[in-house]
């Protein structure tokens, strides 16, 4: 079973509502999707999202990445030889952390196709059902009160607030939430970099004192600012989630040496696919610090990949793969099936996708 051919190609799907943080504001998911061709006629499917704001990867460096470097590198190769694929896309060049991950999740899919199983399995079989949280955008105070509530009357109990663009004012947009949710619903709140460290423990020590009952507090301030989230997670009572300060294993280790964060969000497009991501988790493990599996502004595709590094491994504790909920359509066939919070395993090989809505694949 040799790699014969690595074809990329774009899809576009309108989101339910447009997609607002701290760092930008989206209507569209405009992915880059590729498919790995075998000599057997089995095809493994990816998709990259160019999230240049947090991984630097646009539309055209993810396709010359997959087209000029990492073709190249992995054409003819043995779809069996994992650990050999996986080290000659490493190798190839570096950064280019979403192209990676496309490929290395097309890689895994045909892998696992070739032993005819479901990859969570493969990757450990911890569970085979999740719940995820649902992500309320940045809007005024009395719109996220009512898509919140929307949320919860289809049945998310989770709820990811996205803040970090009025400083202690989102205090109050937090505590409208809780109040119109009740204490029953699960918050987490994401600030996306948008606060200082100083504004950080004055924002959570507030919610702490409303008694808000914060699940977790993702990346208060700038990715690149450890000492910033040293600061933060040592003077607050709330769990402290680090999502953009963490790419590589490598940071992970570092963050965790110097307490910087009480949890890890794994991304798939950071790590550069399933491959780094199970490194980051064995870190993960080995230091006793739970992990969250997240993702970008990903289609069925990407999150579907996702889904099952989740119910592989039991060191991820938290969920949020709101991609398909969050997209006014699906395309896809096969793949997990995500209903309301839930997102469930089927027994079909791979990732399960069968079908991908592409016109033209290059």
């Amino acid at each position: 079973m040799v790699i014969q051919d690595i074809q990329v190609g774009r899809i576009s799907l309108p989101l339910a509502r447009p997609f607002k943080t701290a760092l930008r504001t989206v209507d569209r998911v405009e992915d880059v999707v590729v498919r790995v061709l075998s000599d057997d006629g089995a095809v493994g499917y990816g998709e990259a999202p160019p999230t240049a704001v947090i991984t630097g990867d646009t539309i055209g460096s993810i396709t010359c990445a997959i087209r000029d470097f990492i073709r190249p590198a992995l054409l003819g190769r043995d779809v069996e030889d994992l650990e050999g694929n996986m080290a000659a896309l490493s190798r190839c060049m570096v950064k280019n952390t979403s192209a990676k991950a496309a490929v290395d999740m097309a890689l895994y899919d045909l892998w696992a196709k070739r032993w005819n199983a479901p990859l969570y399995r493969l990757l450990g079989g911890a569970r085979s059902s999740f719940e995820t949280d649902l992500t309320i955008s940045v809007n005024p105070v009395d719109e996220m009160v009512a898509d919140a509530l929307d949320a919860v009357s289809k049945g998310f109990s989770i709820l990811k607030i996205k803040v970090g663009k009025e400083g202690l004012a989102d205090v109050e947009r937090i505590a409208a939430i809780r109040a119109a949710v009740g204490p029953n619903v699960a918050l987490r709140v994401d600030a996306n970099q948008g606060w200082t460290a100083k504004e950080s423990v004055a924002i959570i020590s507030a919610l702490e004192d409303k008694g808000l009952d914060i699940d977790l507090v993702e990346q208060p301030v700038s990715a690149h600012d450890i000492d910033g989230m040293v600061y933060v997670t040592e003077r607050v009572r709330t769990p402290i989630l680090a999502d953009e300060s963490v790419f590589s294993p490598a940071d992970a280790v570092e963050l965790i040496r110097r307490h910087g964060a009480d949890l890890i969000n794994i991304k798939l497009m950071k790590t550069g696919g399933i491959h780094e991501a199970l490194k980051l988790c064995a870190v993960a493990e080995l230091s006793g610090v739970s992990c969250m599996i997240g993702c970008m502004l990903e289609s069925k595709l990407a999150v579907s990949a996702a889904a099952h590094l989740c119910c592989g491994k039991g060191i991820i504790t938290r969920a949020d793969l709101d991609g398909p909920s969050l997209c006014a359509v699906d395309p896809f066939e096969g793949g997990p099936i995500f209903d309301g919070p839930t997102v469930s395993m089927t027994d079909a090989p791979g990732i399960g996708i069968t079908s991908v809505p592409c016109d033209h694949w290059s």
